[in-house]
C-alpha cells in the first residue's frame, strides 16, 4: 500500500514533560487539528513521530519553505509517456488516504500558500482540488498537524490569525534541566554527567536570547555535541562546532559563548 512507506515501524524515543501526549490523544480523537508551538530544536518533530507511531497511523511530513507554492501540496498536471496525467501532493495524498499530515515550521511558507489548508480545518473537512474539479472529503482518520515557532514572527513571517484560531495548540519549550540531561546523555549515548555539563552550557546561551542571538542552543544542538564528544572530539571543540559557529557569525558574541564553554569545562 502507498501509505507503507509512511508508517513508523520502531517506536521513536519521546520523554513527555507534560500532559501532551494525553492532550494529543484527546485531540485525535476529535480529528482536531493540532498546532506545536515551540523553539527551534525543542523536540516538536520528535513528538508528532512519537504520536503518529502510538496511534498507528502514518505520518506524512512536509518541509514547508518559501518557494512552496499550493500545487506542491495538493498536486498538479504532469505530462508522462501517456500524455496528462494527474499527481496528488502530499497534503492530499493524507486526505484521501487517512493519514497525519506534518506541515513543518509552516510560517516559511507563503500565506498565499498555507490558506489551502483552511477548507480541512473546520467542519467541513475538505480539500478542493481547483485544477482537477474535484472535492476531497477527508478520510475519517485524517489530521493536520502544523507545528509554528512563535520566534519567528514579524509582519512578514507569520500566520494569519484566520489561520491559527483553527488549531488547538501545544505549548513546547526546552526541558527542565534534568529532563533535558537525560534526553541529551539517552540521545547522544554519553555519561549523564557530561550530558548535564552540555545542558549547563545551553541554558547559559539561551540567556543571551535578544542579547546577540535570535536563540539559544537547542536540545538537538546538544545532542550533535554529545555525539561528536563520543567519537573523541574534545568538548570545546564539539561545542565549537555544533554550537558557536552555527548560532552567530557576530565575533563578540562567539567570544562570550566561547567563555561560557572554556568556564564550564
Amino acid at each position: 500500500m502507498l501509505l507503507d512507506q509512511y508508517r513508523i515501524r520502531q517506536e521513536p524515543y519521546y520523554r513527555p514533560l507534560k500532559d501532551e501526549v494525553e492532550l494529543f490523544g484527546a485531540a485525535y480523537a476529535n480529528r482536531m487539528p493540532v498546532m506545536l508551538k515551540g523553539p527551534t530544536g525543542c523536540g516538536k518533530t520528535r513528538f508528532i513521530e512519537y504520536m503518529a507511531w502510538r496511534l498507528g497511523r502514518p505520518l506524512i511530513t512536509v518541509a514547508c519553505h518559501e518557494d512552496m507554492t499550493a500545487a506542491d501540496l495538493v498536486g498538479r498536471w504532469l505530462l508522462d509517456a501517456e500524455g496528462t496525467v494527474w499527481s496528488d501532493g502530499p497534503l492530499t495524498t493524507a486526505v484521501r488516504l487517512g493519514a497525519i499530515c506534518y506541515l513543518d515550521e509552516i510560517v516559511e511558507a507563503r500565506q498565499d500558500t498555507t490558506v489551502v489548508i483552511h477548507p480541512l480545518t473546520d467542519d467541513r473537512r475538505v480539500l478542493p482540488l481547483e485544477k482537477r474539479g474535484e472535492l476531497i472529503h477527508a478520510h475519517s482518520d485524517f489530521q493536520l498537524v502544523i507545528s509554528y515557532n512563535p520566534g519567528y514572527q514579524s509582519a512578514i513571517k507569520d500566520l494569519k490569525e484566520s489561520t491559527k484560531q483553527r488549531f488547538a495548540a501545544l505549548d513546547f519549550g526546552y526541558p527542565d534541566r534534568s529532563a533535558e540531561t537525560e534526553v541529551v546523555s539517552r540521545e547522544a549515548g554519553i555519561e549523564p554527567n557530561l550530558a548535564d555539563l552540555l545542558v549547563k552550557i545551553a541554558q547559559h546561551s539561551r540567556n543571551l536570547k535578544g542579547q546577540g542571538l535570535d536563540e539559544g542552543a537547542s536540545t538537538r544542538m546538544l545532542v550533535n555535541a554529545g555525539r561528536l564528544i563520543g567519537c573523541g572530539i574534545s568538548l570545546e571543540k564539539a561545542c565549537e562546532t555544533t554550537i558557536v559557529v552555527p548560532l552567530t557569525d557576530d565575533a563578540d558574541t562567539r567570544n562570550t559563548l566561547r567563555d561560557v564553554i572554556s568556564a564550564s569545562a
